[in-house]
């Protein structure tokens, strides 16, 4: 199964997008502050010179009527005989939305209008302003703080927040589609890094698929390369095969025990090394279907050959569907380093995180943390010198790991605080 978009990854593509998203608000701020003031003078502007026509003509049918109907929610307004702003203000801002007033109503040029601008609590301020009507009355008005840049703040805010969100919803889709090649890829190069081939498909942009096409063809070169190595080592190994026999018949007459044993110990000791590199090679292309195994009755199947030696410690007996072949191959690996170094082990079954593992323990020489990488590579020793005075040639440890690796189980080591080692086998998992 292929993995999704990490959770990391996405969290920090949000961040970005939110991140321009907040530098396009400040600039959005900015440019609205500087733009926008004209604009809402203008705005203001039209408004009072709508607000002072439709004022004075409907004081002209009905004035008593005048402040009722033109007070709204953001305009206070009244017809007094004595203007509420006794003389224009001499604000440039004032001047200034007074001229775009006559501009948008040139009927209003001539007529005393008398603008001001009144404190509100807070910061804001309301513009108020008189005209004299034709009766020489005066109409008075107030709108709504014209000084804040609120309205424009927020227009601008929720304006970048809703870009913000499509164009963050839009780039993670379009990240997804097009990192998803890239998963797959990674994915697969995982799974040959297990020792596995799987073909890749060829899709998406031209580099990717150049990419996949150059990883298949490697595949391919990799298989090809081990399946050349295992035939050559077949081919050498059997040719070795038939002079050493015929060197252990001729051990029979030699007349000296001494030296016919000494020849049948070394031709005994290539043999075992011919078939540990058997071994280990084979475990880098092993096949096997996978099956349901019962993996108490597995264990306890495995180690009857080794007596009392080995104590099985299962509490459960469950059903995994599981490879059966490079377990049992991995498991009699392991349980025969233990007995060989401590005479007797235990294996224990017992599930953890989700998976079904078993473990070896011994009360042997045990195995330094430092050592616990070095042991996995091919004729590792612990005796530096390469003394012959233990059975082995560093094979069996590398040739479980390789088995795990290729079948998605592990291979582990924890050193007890009584002392010895314990090994954990990661049951595998069928996919």
């Amino acid at each position: 199964m292929f993995r999704r978009l990490s959770p990391g990854f996405a969290v920090h593509i949000a961040i970005v997008f939110l991140a321009l998203g907040l530098v396009q608000l400040a600039g959005s701020l900015i440019f609205y502050q500087i733009i926008d003031r004209q604009t809402l003078r203008d705005d203001h502007a039209r408004r009072v010179a709508e607000l002072l026509i439709v004022g004075e003509r409907m004081h002209a049918i009905a004035p008593a009527q005048t402040a009722t109907n033109m007070t709204t929610r953001y305009l206070l307004a009244n017809v007094s005989p004595a203007p509420m702003v006794a003389a224009p203000g001499d604000d440039e801002m004032l001047a200034d939305i007074a001229a775009r007033i006559v501009a948008w109503e040139p009927s209003l040029g001539g007529r005393p209008l008398h603008l001001a601008l009144l404190a509100e609590q807070g910061e804001g301020r309301n513009l108020a302003g008189s005209l004299q009507l034709a009766d020489g009355s005066w109409f008075n008005f107030q709108s709504r703080d014209i000084t804040s840049m609120w309205p424009v703040a927020w227009r601008a805010m929720v304006l970048t927040m809703l870009l913000t969100a499509a164009f963050m919803g839009i780039g993670l889709v379009v990240l997804h589609r097009i990192g998803k090649p890239l998963r797959q890829l990674t994915d697969v190069a995982e799974t040959i890094g297990q020792g596995k081939q799987i073909a890749i498909s060829e899709t998406g942009p031209k580099d990717l698929r150049d990419l996949a096409h150059a990883m298949n063809v490697m595949q391919e070169r990799i298989a090809r390369l081990l399946s050349d190595q295992a035939a050559a080592f077949e081919a050498i190994t059997h040719d070795l095969r038939t002079p050493l026999s015929r060197q252990l018949v001729a051990t029979r007459l030699v007349d000296d025990d001494e030296l016919s044993q000494l020849l049948r110990d070394s031709i005994e000791e290539i043999t075992e090394l011919l078939d540990s590199l058997q071994a280990y090679l084979n475990a880098q292309h092993f096949t096997c279907e996978p099956e349901t195994v019962a993996l108490a009755e597995f264990l306890r199947s495995e180690v009857s050959g080794y007596g009392d030696a080995i104590t099985i410690v299962a509490s459960a007996d469950p059903r995994v569907r599981t490879f059966r072949e490079p377990l049992a191959l991995a498991l009699r690996a392991l349980i025969e380093n233990a007995v060989q170094y401590a005479g007797e082990a235990v294996v224990s079954l017992h599930r953890r995180d989700g998976d079904w593992v078993i473990d070896i323990s011994d009360n042997g020489p045990g195995l330094a943390q430092e050592f616990y990488q070095p042991v996995l590579e091919p004729f590792f020793r612990l005796d530096e010198a390469r003394q012959r005075n233990t059975k082995g040639f560093g094979l069996g440890i590398p040739m479980v790991h390789r088995l795990m690796m290729r079948f998605n189980g592990s291979l582990g080591f924890s050193s007890p605080a009584k002392g010895g080692l314990t090994v954990h086998l990661t049951v595998p998992r069928a996919s």
